[in-house]
């Protein structure tokens, strides 16, 4: 490998708002370069290869790939892609990918124009100094015609470039290819490193082989890796020796080293799914590098929520599963916890709510695993009493009442980008929310930037849905963390006959608490099947109850053989039935469905 020059290496990526073409972009390249022929495309979106992403049509893990590309001037160009996902939840995956490119190609759909997602990731590539080829896709599309000078217009004010150095085309019938292919030779500049010096390579991903171990994907800037040596992880403190070293067509390739400037993998028999952190350096154990590469985005989970076995027995199958998932999404996290109403679980940590989805449904399809999830909610900063700052990410972990001087929730930064059609719907909405405006631009005569400081926990439940249905799905959401503040929030517990059940409890605003407890209590009476005793379902914060629900006793007619008669005769028998039920009420236990603790997220339905 260390045969070709650097000037012939290109690191790239490809960033966009969800939808907007990337995958089959890269299907097209893989096409065009020949990596890939017209009869192994036995599908669209060929890097999407996980059935969830197939089905949902989105990209979830990045995927890396190398393609030999012979260009216009005579020279055969080694391209290294990196396809990125676009939605809101996997921009830890964007960055990553960022990390080890020199370059970007940024995709915009030619009828729908610049989304919220677009200009995050565009920062994203900016913060990296990578140079940006701007493409308008899907020109072939009938209602492009009228809508493809605008969308110019806007991309040549959010990047300040020129409208020569705009490029047309179209993923799906593959125009525009050839011009993309060499702007991406001529316009991103090569990748620099000396393949001589102390190695220092990036770990952009990883990748879990119940075989091989640990195959890590690595970015190599400095010197050169080669197989059989010792290679220090500094971020943990390991050493491995590495087995194999390669590049990633669309399978791994063995070449046995990895020179400066190029992109590949290697593996080294790591069994411990925890050495090998993204982001962390890679270098040789005796020839070390002077340091660590810098910048990297460290991901901080914004969701959280209690996944549970719906089996007691399969907890340590769980534990495994998860242990796996994190490897290959390291942005989950997930601690042991136990619940009084489902007994041994964890308290995993999501980036928001479809990487919570997902990951739930990665495990009951990957893992066979059946579980039970409680209500997601967020972090929350306590000030105790005694000057102590606590944080806490489960509601039935909050201090008891007398040991809070204050209590702060997380507030996010939220850019919505719509038509301005729904301009009053989306301020509705965020005003529910206890949203600030605090700006509002208009991009064109249509389209308008709407910017607000919100709540993170007035957002995780269905604003994004609610969002898409207001505007008929033309609007787009992106946010990012923007600090603690001090809010009037209260604990609101759920008791079934007295007994709180504290997967159920939740951190609301005090303003709303009622409205709250009461939707619940109501949802909740529909849920709980009827028992042999009456069942109440109450709301309280603290001490004092504020709404309640009752779950009628199934009733038998003890009365019926009773043909008129004394009506003493009847009141004895209605008394008996009635010191039955409430013997039973004591004793008995109540099952609760796994839909009764998901009841919160349709609560306004």
């Amino acid at each position: 490998m260390n045969a070709i020059p650097l000037e012939l290496f290109r690191n790239f990526c490809i960033i966009a708002h969800i939808d907007h073409g990337k995958s089959t972009l890269a299907d097209r390249l893989l096409e065009m370069t020949g990596r890939v022929t017209k009869r192994e495309m036995v599908m669209n979106q060929i890097l999407d290869d996980n059935p969830l992403e197939q089905e949902r049509g989105i990209t979830i893990k990045l995927h890396a790939i190398q393609m030999d590309y012979k260009a216009d001037d005579g020279n055969t160009y080694i391209l290294n892609l990196i396809d990125t996902p676009g939605h809101v939840d996997f921009t830890y995956e964007v960055s990553r990918s960022l990390a080890a490119c020199e370059g970007a190609l940024l995709i915009v759909d030619a009828t729908q124009g610049i989304e919220a997602q677009t200009i995050s990731n565009l920062y994203l590539a900016l913060g990296n100094d990578l140079e940006i080829i701007p493409v308008l896709n899907k020109i072939d599309l009938p209602s492009a015609i009228t809508t493809v000078d605008d969308v110019k217009q806007q991309v040549m004010e959010l990047i300040g470039c020129g409208e020569d150095e705009i490029l047309l085309a179209s993923a799906k019938q593959g125009i525009g290819i050839h011009e993309m292919l060499e702007a991406i030779v001529k316009r991103i500049p090569p990748p620099k490193g000396d393949p001589n010096a102390p190695l220092k390579a990036l770990i952009y991903d990883s990748i879990y082989d119940a075989y091989r171990g640990v195959i890590v994907n690595v970015r190599v800037f400095e010197g050169t890796l080669r197989e059989n040596e010792k290679v220090l992880f500094m971020a943990s403190n390991k050493v491995y020796e590495t087995e194999e070293v390669g590049i990633l067509y669309m399978t791994r390739h063995r070449t046995k080293q990895l020179s400066a400037g190029n992109v590949g993998y290697f593996t080294a028999s790591i069994r411990d799914l925890h050495d090998t952190k993204a982001g962390d350096t890679v270098t040789y154990f005796k020839n070390q590098c002077d340091g660590a590469i810098e910048g990297f985005q460290v991901v901080k989970p914004m969701v959280f929520s209690g996944i549970y076995p719906a089996d007691a027995d399969d907890f340590e199958d769980l534990r495994e599963a998860l242990d796996k998932l994190v490897l290959n999404d390291s942005a989950i996290t997930y601690e042991p916890e136990s619940s009084n109403a489902l007994g041994f679980g964890f308290r995993c940590g999501f980036l928001g709510l479809l990487h919570m989805e997902i990951v739930q449904e990665r495990l009951e399809r990957e893992f066979n695993q059946t579980i039970v999830t409680t209500v997601p909610n967020v972090r929350y900063k306590v000030i105790k009493t005694n000057g102590d700052t606590v944080f806490v990410d489960n509601p039935a972990e909050l201090p008891k009442l007398g040991e809070i001087e204050e209590l702060q929730e997380p507030y996010i930064k939220a850019q919505t980008l719509t038509p301005n059609d729904y301009v009053g719907n989306i301020m509705k909405l965020c005003m529910d929310r206890r949203g600030v405006l605090t700006n509002q631009i208009y991009l064109s005569a249509t389209r308008v930037d709407i910017q607000w400081e919100l709540p993170l926990a007035e957002v995780v439940f269905d604003f994004y849905d609610k969002l898409k249905s207001i505007t008929r799905g033309y609007a787009s959401l992106d946010y990012e963390f923007m600090e603690y503040r001090k809010g009037d929030l209260v604990k609101l517990d759920i008791m079934l006959n007295g007994d709180t059940v504290d997967a159920l409890s939740a951190i609301v605003h005090r303003a709303k608490a009622y409205d709250w407890g009461k939707k619940l209590c109501d949802k909740l009476k529909d849920l709980i099947p009827r028992q042999m005793f009456e069942v109440v379902i109450q709301a309280s914060i603290g001490q004092k109850v504020i709404a309640r629900s009752t779950v009628k006793a199934l009733r038998k007619n003890v009365t019926a053989k009773c043909y008129g008669g004394d009506i003493s005769r009847k009141r004895k028998l209605l008394e008996k039935q009635k010191a039955g039920k409430k013997r039973m009420k004591q004793v008995g236990s109540i099952e609760i469905p796994q839909e009764a603790f998901l009841a919160v997220l349709s609560i306004d339905n």
